[in-house]
């Protein structure tokens, strides 16, 4: 199994309730898949470096994991298709 680092940015609008349901969809399709989660930072609203889809700020979520090639490309679809997800970055850790 390989590291990975996902970080998403989830729609400022949304109530907490729903913000707490997308960390944990997404932490349901790795582990559900075979990854095994590390840790999970929800780093809390932060205003954006520039705005996107008419948003100015976001609420960063941070996940570490680490599973095979095939759940990245899961999660990946599952983020893609969300419409409480602004923007998304999905990279393997090197350390």
């Amino acid at each position: 199994m390989r590291k990975y680092e996902v970080m998403y940015v989830i729609r400022p609008d949304l109530n907490e309730e729903s913000t707490k349901e997308l960390v944990e969809k997404f932490q349901n399709v790795i582990t559900a898949n075979g990854g095994e989660i590390e840790k999970v930072e929800e780093m809390g609203k932060r205003r954006l470096a520039y705005e996107i889809k008419g948003y100015h700020e976001g609420v960063y979520v941070l996940i570490n994991f680490q599973s095979e090639p095939q759940v990245v490309a899961e999660l990946e679809r599952n983020l893609k298709i969300t419409d409480g997800i602004i923007r998304y970055l999905i990279v393997k850790d090197e350390k």
